[in-house]
């Protein structure tokens, strides 16, 4: 075949491309990533023209034996990628012409690179999103294994910062493991919204050829074909919802990077890490600090950017195929990219952290955290309203405050001024540690509900 250097469409147009379109138009240097997706589904799309003889059997096992060639070549690092042939599909297809010659010219028989392209990018998110969910559950287990170790390690509970009521640290792990349950859930979801096949839809209106779609589905591994041609060139919603997951995903990550850093800070002092965790300073000889937490904490950033720049392109985008849809490949590329190495800079901060119970159980005193279980108490004990056992509860704050004191430091005659039938029981309320196990109601933090449920992700995450 003679000019193979040249565009598929060169003898439509006077004269040569633009430079600089060639090389803005051109997404080779990112597409390439779609070359094992792009080599499988053209090897099944040739087997389904074969089948359906479309194709002569014998220019079609050629095609076939070529593209396995061509994925040796890329695997070896032997292929070289032309910008001038724009993207990976016409890259393989020129290569193949160069390999069995012009038999190459029946592959592309019954689509276009509208539904090759949104074939490949599926299947590729098909595969990244398990990739995902994997790391995921690693996470997830890292939580677990952590927090079993502590699930008696009490720790003070903070609403705006401030010391609430005391939990148990294991408590506090596995609430993260529940934000990671929801987002492997969502990129389950997205399996499952994702699973029919564009093939076969051609460029926008599907083809004239006796095509067998089902078939080309079931051996992409797709649920079923596209019911609508039009909307399968043009359909971004999985990559759209992959970045959508990414993002609350790599959020969740960076809440747990900040809780790390100020739980690591000399004001609370409450975890440390590893060596291996932390960096040291240019100019200040003592410093150690959290780097791969803080980088867990900004990296979301770029998740949120990916996302909100896919959203944009897909504004108001008419119906069909349009070059703008060239960069999604690049924003869901890095999407991915950033995500993975978050999941991996947080494990890594997981497994490596260690807890301070001492101070943490020091810091679980302080800040009155056990006011609200003298208030139950009266409730339960002396059938008090809430209301009224509040105000006492507030009042015995007050006092406590006023005089320095801990409310496990408090007497019991100091704790008669504010209700004279009380008795040494009431004392016990004022143990933090009874107070973090004394919230046995489902979900909450007592060491025994811990158990439970590591227990039972236990068996989850298998």
């Amino acid at each position: 075949m003679k000019n193979r250097n040249k565009t598929i469409w060169s003898k439509r147009f006077k004269g040569k491309t633009s430079k600089s379109f060639q090389r803005i138009g051109s997404s080779i240097g990112v597409d390439k990533r779609l070359y094992k997706q792009d080599i499988f589904a053209s090897t099944i799309h040739t087997q389904m023209l074969i089948k359906q003889k479309i194709i002569p059997i014998k220019e079609g096992k050629k095609i076939i034996l070529g593209l396995k060639k061509i994925e040796t070549q890329i695997n070896k690092d032997k292929f070289i990628f032309k910008e001038e042939f724009e993207d990976i599909h016409l890259n393989i297809e020129k290569k193949l012409f160069d390999i069995i010659g012009p038999a190459a010219g029946y592959m592309h028989t019954a689509r276009s690179r509208n539904d090759q392209v949104v074939t490949d990018f599926k299947l590729w998110v098909k595969d990244s999103t398990n990739n995902i969910l994997r790391d995921i559950a690693s996470v997830m287990k890292a939580l677990v294994k952590k927090a079993e170790k502590n699930s008696e390690t009490v720790m003070p509970g903070f609403t705006h910062l401030k010391n609430a009521q005391p939990v148990s640290f294991g408590h506090y792990l596995l609430a993260y493991y529940e934000m990671l349950k929801r987002d492997k859930k969502r990129f389950e979801n997205n399996l499952v919204l994702l699973d029919e096949s564009p093939l076969g839809s051609a460029a926008l209106s599907g083809t004239s050829y006796n095509i067998d779609r089902n078939f080309t589905a079931k051996k992409l591994g797709f649920k079923k074909p596209t019911s609508n041609s039009m909307d399968a060139v043009s359909d971004r919603d999985f990559a759209i919802d992959f970045l959508y997951a990414s993002a609350v995903c790599a959020m969740h990550l960076s809440r747990l990077a900040e809780d790390f850093i100020i739980l690591n800070s000399d004001a609370y002092q409450l975890i440390s890490f590893h060596d291996k965790m932390l960096t040291g300073s240019s100019i200040m000889p003592q410093k150690k600090n959290p780097d791969p937490a803080e980088l867990v904490r900004g990296r979301v950033g770029l998740n949120y950017g990916k996302l909100n720049s896919m959203l944009t392109i897909m504004k108001g985008l008419p119906m069909s195929y349009f070059k703008d849809l060239q960069d999604d490949k690049s924003l869901v590329f890095g999407g991915y990219d950033t995500l993975k190495d978050t999941l991996i800079m947080a494990h890594e901060l997981i497994e490596s952290l260690k807890p301070s119970k001492e101070k943490m159980l020091e810091m679980a005193k302080k800040g009155f955290t056990t006011a609200t279980d003298f208030a139950d108490y009266l409730v339960k004990k002396k059938h008090l309203s809430f209301r009224e056992s509040y105000e006492i509860s507030s009042k015995l704050v007050n006092y406590a405050e006023k005089n320095n004191k801990t409310l496990n430091q408090i007497s019991l005659d100091e704790l008669k001024k504010f209700h004279k039938s009380l008795d040494s029981e009431v004392l016990n309320i004022f143990d933090v540690k009874n107070s973090m196990n004394s919230k046995n109601s489902y979900g909450g933090t007592s060491a025994n509900n811990i158990r439970k449920m590591i227990k039972k992700y236990k068996k989850d995450t298998k």
